[in-house]
């Protein structure tokens, strides 16, 4: 598939142009569903909003179109593009993340064992140096390379869903309907 290093140097730039920042690049779907799937955030919100996606969508497409037309595509072959937040259970793959979560409920997986296990769960201490600390039941505080972290995300849990709350739900139940959008409202007119 794509080289995901070489994808990232090409997204970063429009993502902090865009005044975001990257939380990930990742290719999914395999081969029957490739797509090419871009997590991004507000620096000082952690969050991103309907505009923001689809703004960064059309840079993104824009961008990667203009490749593709100069002979200089970076994803051999047809894929989708998907541009989100990284949700509440959010992925974890900056070290910072770990500091700025900390507190938070995790799940870690490694690429290789380390004491025997691959899997830790449990709360962000944070990080230190190049290692992520973790209070894993059992275990207590444990040091993880960064390096050696094959995957990692947040837990969902009643204290993650609080911290996460958007900033303004004003508006959330309220339908807002254009004119000329009811049928019968377009009829009545046509009658008169």
């Amino acid at each position: 598939m794509a080289d995901n290093p070489q994808l990232t140097q090409l997204i970063e730039p429009m993502v902090e142009a865009a005044g975001l920042a990257l939380v990930r690049v990742k290719m999914i779907g395999g081969t029957s569903d490739p797509t090419l799937q871009i997590m991004a955030e507000r620096s000082d919100t952690r969050q991103l909003t309907l505009d923001d996606c689809s703004r960064l969508s059309r840079r993104l497409s824009e961008m990667l179109d203009a490749l593709e037309a100069e002979g200089k595509d970076p994803i051999p072959g047809s894929y989708r593009l998907e541009v989100s937040s990284p949700g509440i259970d959010r992925p974890l793959t900056r070290l910072t993340d770990y500091t700025d979560w900390s507190g938070h409920e995790a799940r870690i997986s490694l690429a290789e064992k380390l004491n025997g296990r691959k899997q830790f769960t449990g709360n962000l201490i944070g990080s230190d140096g190049e290692d992520v600390l973790v209070d894993v039941p059992g275990l207590g505080e444990t040091r993880l390379p960064f390096a050696a972290v094959q995957s990692a995300k947040l837990v969902m849990t009643d204290r993650l869903i609080a911290a996460t709350a958007p900033l303004s739900a004003e508006g959330a139940d309220e339908v807002y309907e254009e004119a000329g959008s009811d049928p019968q409202q377009e009829t009545k007119a046509e009658e008169d």
